[in-house]
């Protein structure tokens, strides 16, 4: 057991070292506001602690930490952690919801991949709208909310999808050739 937590605390680690320097490197769209691919590895992470809150929300804050300290946008950093907070929060709620859902169990391998899909669709659009929201009330929008919505989330959504959908796959890959379960 305690073999497998520590497996499980260097994987999510390495994920979310990877999910620092991808959000890092990648280039500010609209405003100062970058796509945050540490959502992308924070989604990956939650599915595979699915049944453990406790990870799942310890990945949310550090992630949230992270995205804060190469935040691109003015004065991001709480917005950052705040929407982190959230995001991680509603997201195990939908994804504990969408796992007991029958027809997804029906879908057996590809059960995964759908889940991931809609956490990273519904986790993006909540992540920016939390983001946005927080920033308005703190230090202002350099555009409208729904622009910024637009310009920026839309992309950041459509992004994070395939980002997601091809570095998940890659990670259950390396996690099936290691013998490692997930979930």
């Amino acid at each position: 057991m305690r073999n497998s937590k520590t497996k499980t605390m260097i994987l999510n680690a390495i994920l979310l070292g990877i999910g620092f320097i991808a959000h890092q490197i990648f280039p500010a769209i609209a405003g100062g506001i970058t796509p945050d691919l540490t959502l992308v590895m924070l989604f990956c992470i939650m599915i595979i602690n699915r049944n453990d809150y406790k990870s799942c929300l310890v990945a949310g804050i550090i992630s949230g930490i992270f995205s804060a300290l190469a935040t691109k946008f003015p004065s991001g950093q709480v917005p950052n952690m705040v929407d982190k907070l959230v995001t991680v929060n509603v997201m195990f709620i939908l994804m504990k919801a969408m796992y007991a859902l029958p027809l997804l169990n029906k879908l057996k391998e590809k059960k995964d991949q759908v889940i991931i899909f809609v956490m990273t669709l519904v986790g993006t659009f909540v992540s920016g709208l939390v983001f946005l929201v927080t920033a308005a009330a703190m230090v202002g929008l350099p555009a409208s909310l729904m622009s910024l919505l637009v310009a920026v989330v839309l992309p950041s959504i459509v992004l994070n999808v395939v980002a997601s959908m091809v570095l998940f796959n890659i990670i259950k890959l390396a996690l099936k050739r290691s013998s490692y379960q997930i979930g």
